[in-house]
């Protein structure tokens, strides 16, 4: 009997804001107990082309494996240069994506941040690469100076939070003048409107929004055998069904949403700039 436990905790997050950011927590603490991140260093659903004859991102060794959620992080990041700048990712998870950034990108320095102690651990323990560096820290609270970052990363991290106002104050907070917040997630189809008018009142000023669910989806598809096979070699038959949703697989409830249009999944560019920094 493979029992799905996904689509209950979904439930229970719709109770209240803080019953979802603790049910989070403690979710990704129990998966770095389980030192499942060698196996989990990017957990977002990923990114394909759908244009055959754009030109492909080339990546070597560890990456290859990685290589569709790797390729949403350069779909989102690739648009800024990075280059000498200090960067901020909020929701690092296991790091794949902030080691990638720091070694591709070539930022003065990058942090990543998690609000998941153990998962934070696991990343000290694994990545190891000058200029990175990992600190524990509530998305809500970041623990930083004002006007720190050149840029901010946010992919697939932000449906977990309590409060997106308050996110959304922090990152406004902690960017520097002319600094850009690169944000990519999902959302249930009747929450975007509130989504695009929280982000008008954040002081950052829209320069780019974009629909990438037909991409997505496409990832999903394309790495599907592989996310099944590690399920089946990591997890218990019972937590399957549960796991394969959370994963992203091809015919799991998630990407029945995404297929139906149930969900949207969106990439946005934001910028602080002269004039939106008198707020």
């Amino acid at each position: 009997m493979r029992f799905d436990i996904s689509k209950i905790f979904q439930q229970i997050c719709c109770i209240s804001p803080e019953i979802k950011r603790l049910l989070w927590k403690n979710f990704y603490q129990y998966l770095a107990t389980k030192d499942w991140g060698v196996d989990f260093l990017f957990m977002n659903y990923g990114f394909a082309c759908l244009d055959s004859n754009e030109k492909k991102l080339l990546l070597k060794d560890l990456d290859q494996k990685y290589s569709f959620n790797i390729q949403l992080y350069h779909h989102v990041v690739s648009t800024v240069n990075l280059r000498g700048k200090d960067i901020l990712e909020v929701g690092c998870g296991f790091g794949g994506g902030s080691f990638y950034m720091m070694k591709h990108f070539k930022p003065r320095s990058m942090i990543g941040v998690d609000f998941s102690e153990k998962i934070i651990d696991f990343c000290k323990r694994h990545h190891s690469i000058e200029g990175l560096l990992f600190s524990h820290g509530d998305a809500e609270s970041l623990p930083f100076e004002e006007n720190t970052f050149d840029a901010i990363i946010n992919i697939e991290s932000s449906r977990c939070y309590g409060s997106m106002e308050r996110f959304l104050s922090e990152i406004y907070r902690v960017l520097r003048l002319d600094g850009y917040f690169l944000f990519a997630d999902f959302r249930h189809k009747e929450e975007i409107p509130s989504l695009r008018e929280k982000l008008n009142k954040s002081g950052l000023e829209l320069l780019k929004e974009e629909v990438i669910t037909p991409n997505v989806l496409k990832a999903m598809e394309l790495d599907h055998k592989r996310k099944v096979r590690l399920i089946q070699r990591k997890v218990p038959n019972l937590l399957h069904k549960s796991l394969e949703s959370f994963a992203g697989t091809k015919d799991s409830r998630i990407y029945e949403s995404f297929k139906f249009g149930v969900n949207i999944y969106f990439n946005y560019i934001l910028q602080k700039n002269n004039l939106n920094c008198n707020r």
